[in-house]
C-alpha cells in the first residue's frame, strides 16, 4: 500500500477529511480521476490539505481498505477509484459487482459515505484511441464523484442539524 500524501491525523479537529483509495492497475488512467477529484475537492476550500490518498494493487483490494479507513473515525467520506477491464477472461463484471456491493456494505455498516469511481467499460482495448478516451472520461468521472461527495456531505450535515435537540425537525417529530 502506497500512501501518496501525509498520514491522516488522529486529531479530530482536523476534520473534515476525505480518503481516496485507488487501484494501481491502469494507474495512468485511474490517476486522471484521482487528480480531477482532488482538484475539485480543493476548489471547495473545505478540504484543502485534508485529502489522504492510498493506492492498492487492484479494485478488489479497495473495499477492505475503505472499511479500515472508515473504522478509524477520521474520515467524513471515502472515494474509490479503479478501472476494471475485460482481460480476455469473463470475470470483470463479477469483480466490479463484488467491489461495488462491498463498498455499499462499508458505507451502511460504518455510516461513512463511500463513493465509487470504479468503472467497468463494456469494451476496453489496449490501443491509443481507447486509452485516450478513458483517460478523458476518468477526468469527468473524478469531478463528478467529488461533486457527489460534497453534495452528500452537505445533505448529511443538514440531516444532522435536524436531529439536534431544539431543532424544528425535533419539534415536528414530537408534535406531529
Amino acid at each position: 500500500m502506497n500512501q501518496t500524501s501525509s498520514h491522516p491525523s488522529s486529531d479530530t479537529t482536523l476534520r473534515p477529511r476525505i480518503a481516496v483509495v485507488s487501484a494501481t492497475w491502469h494507474r495512468d488512467i485511474v490517476a486522471r480521476a484521482t487528480d480531477a477529484l482532488k482538484a475539485e475537492l480543493e476548489r471547495s476550500r473545505r478540504f484543502a490539505g485534508r485529502i489522504d490518498h492510498l493506492e492498492v494493487p487492484g479494485a478488489f483490494e479497495i473495499p477492505l481498505h475503505a472499511k479500515k479507513l472508515a473504522q478509524t473515525g477520521r474520515y467524513d467520506a471515502i472515494i474509490a477509484c479503479a478501472l476494471v477491464v475485460n482481460g480476455g477472461i469473463y470475470r470483470h463484471e463479477f469483480v466490479a459487482a463484488a467491489v461495488i456491493d462491498a463498498l455499499m456494505r462499508v458505507q451502511l455498516d460504518c455510516e461513512v459515505p463511500v463513493f465509487s469511481a470504479v468503472l467497468t467499460p463494456r469494451d476496453f482495448h489496449e490501443h491509443d484511441e481507447h486509452r485516450q478516451f478513458f483517460a478523458e472520461h476518468f477526468v469527468k468521472k473524478g469531478t463528478e464523484v467529488a461533486r457527489a461527495c460534497l453534495d452528500t456531505l452537505a445533505s448529511l450535515a443538514t440531516l444532522a442539524e435536524l436531529d439536534r435537540p431544539g431543532s424544528l425537525g425535533q419539534l415536528a417529530a414530537r408534535t406531529g
